[in-house]
């Protein structure tokens, strides 16, 4: 793997070397085999072979590299286009004579990342039997031929690769059998209460009602009874109630029961009616309501109506009298009100006239307004020329006056920033004699011995309000006392165990003593 990873990056380096517009591809060719003489002759011949395969599939290879730049590769360096075009020619033309397990090789000994994106677009069947195919056969007419080989070729070697996918076997779950459901009772069925009838009375007319008829028609048959037997004056008036409008009593009655035979109807019958003369008066309602009064005379003995005829001419000449005098008076009312008229259009006209002089006074003051106005401009005018003359003749007056004021201004100007310019060169001349005396004191006091430490008053107690606080001094002879008395203590002690060990030793001595005695007794009773 590394050889030939070698072998393809040494034809990339030949590849680079090579301008199609300046080198002759045989000539480089020999000038490439005369620089690879130092490798060995099958590394030799297999990058002469690959180079020239470049070199004369040129233009199948870029147009492929090309198109891979354009879609896929935007992100990859222009540095790897003689890469991708030796790989393309590999794929190409030596896939067969190389074999898979090579090609992968070789493959894997370049950049994994960039090979897979190539290849990936390289081997995509829709590119090779589409645009790739009509590119080529624009250049070589056998290139269908190649592709046609390498999909073959790409196909027999990628089908033993595919191994077929173990099916899983699903195994069955181990459940327990369900229990078998228990039926449920049936619910009992609700029963009904049997609803009420609905009563008869509902369908029936109410009884109050039938009652309230029956007493009608009882109160009626008694009206009728009694109005037959109260003689001819009630006769008389009924007829005049059915002359206005009341005509079903007669067919009630007659309906109900027959006129009795009275005995005054039996005579000779009389015109009880008046004329039909009377009935075309003022008042329609004195064909009936007159004959009243008139019956009942009939019935009397009197029998004549010229009170009546008197009565109604005065009433008919009263009448003509009272729309005489109501014409007569609309008469006087329009003649009023034609005069009142007359007088308003009179009065309206004299307004009129007082306004439109009231508008002439108005008119004329302002047109004396006006005209005042206009003398009031013209004199303005007039003194504003007067001015510009003025002004224009004074001008070179004024103009020598502002040269002047402004020539005084700037000699004031200058004399002014010359006065600062001392004052400020003065002040300057202070401030370095200041300086310098200051440099000087300051010389003068690093000169001078001074004390590194800082002065504290051991004597002084900080006063942060804590308990115990004390001043430095104070600390220190508090020290000073508790070394002295620890001191004290172990002096003490060791006194103590000073005299303890003369004690034990005074006391080991006299166990001896006496151990000594008892053995010189002893010896002494047993030398006896």
């Amino acid at each position: 793997m590394a050889c030939y990873g070698k072998c393809i990056e040494t034809v990339i380096e030949q590849l680079d070397k090579f301008t199609p517009k300046r080198d002759n591809p045989e000539q480089f060719l020999e000038a490439a085999a005369t620089s690879l003489q130092a490798l060995s002759p099958q590394k030799q011949g297999f990058v002469v072979e690959v180079l020239s395969g470049c070199l004369e599939y040129r233009k199948l290879l870029t147009i492929v590299v090309d198109a891979f730049y354009v879609e896929d590769g935007r992100l990859c360096l222009r540095a790897d286009h003689s890469r991708f075009e030796v790989i393309c020619y590999l794929a190409t033309f030596l896939l067969e004579e190389l074999g898979f397990q090579l090609f992968c090789n070789i493959i894997k000994s370049q950049p994994v990342d960039k090979m897979c994106k190539f290849l990936r677009f390289f081997f995509n069947p829709l590119h090779l039997c589409s645009w790739i195919k009509d590119e080529w056969s624009l250049i070589y007419e056998p290139a269908h031929e190649l592709i046609n080989h390498l999909e073959g070729v790409s196909a027999s070697q990628s089908s033993p690769l595919k191994t077929k996918a173990k099916v899983t076997e699903p195994k069955e779950f181990n459940l327990t059998a369900p229990r078998p459901r228990t039926i449920p009772a049936p619910e009992p069925v609700p029963v009904m209460a049997k609803p009420r009838p609905v009563p008869q009375s509902t369908y029936q007319p109410p009884k109050e009602q039938q009652q309230l008829e029956t007493v009608k028609r009882y109160n009626r048959r008694k009206a009728e009874v009694t109005g037959l037997c109260q003689g001819p004056r009630c006769i008389l008036q009924r007829s005049c109630r059915l002359s206005e409008g009341h005509e079903w009593g007669w067919r009630d009655l007659a309906k109900a029961r027959p006129t009795p035979n009275l005995p005054w109807a039996t005579g000779p019958q009389e015109n009880l009616w008046p004329p039909s003369s009377l009935c075309h008066g003022r008042n329609p309602k004195l064909c009936f309501c007159p004959s009243l009064p008139r019956v009942d005379k009939l019935v009397d003995g009197a029998g004549d109506f010229s009170e009546f005829f008197e009565w109604q001419k005065k009433m008919q000449a009263k009448d003509r009298e009272e729309q005489l005098a109501a014409s007569e008076c609309r008469r006087l009312q329009g003649k009023l009100s034609h005069e009142e008229a007359i007088l308003a259009r009179q009065s309206l006209m004299q307004e009129n006239k007082q306004r439109v002089e009231q508008q002439k006074e108005q008119m004329a003051k302002l047109m004396l307004q006006r005209a005042e106005r206009r003398l009031q401009e013209d004199r303005s005018r007039k003194e504003l020329v007067e001015q510009v003359i003025e002004g224009q003749k004074n001008a070179k007056a004024a103009q020598t006056k502002l040269v002047k004021g402004r020539q005084q201004t700037v000699q004031e100007a200058i004399e002014e920033s010359r006065g600062l310019l001392q004052r400020r060169a003065q002040a300057a001349q202070e401030e370095h004699q200041r300086r310098r005396e200051l440099i000087s004191q300051l010389r003068a006091l690093e000169t001078q011995p001074t004390r590194k430490g800082k002065l504290v008053d051991l004597t002084q107690i900080p006063g942060y309000g804590l308990e115990g606080e004390m001043s430095v001094v104070e600390l220190r002879e508090r020290l000073a006392l508790l070394k002295e008395n620890q001191r004290r203590k172990e002096e003490e002690k060791r006194d103590q165990i000073i005299q303890g060990k003369r004690m034990k030793s005074q006391e080991l001595q006299n166990t001896v003593e006496q151990i000594s005695l008892c053995r010189a007794a002893m010896g002494r009773s047993t030398a006896l």
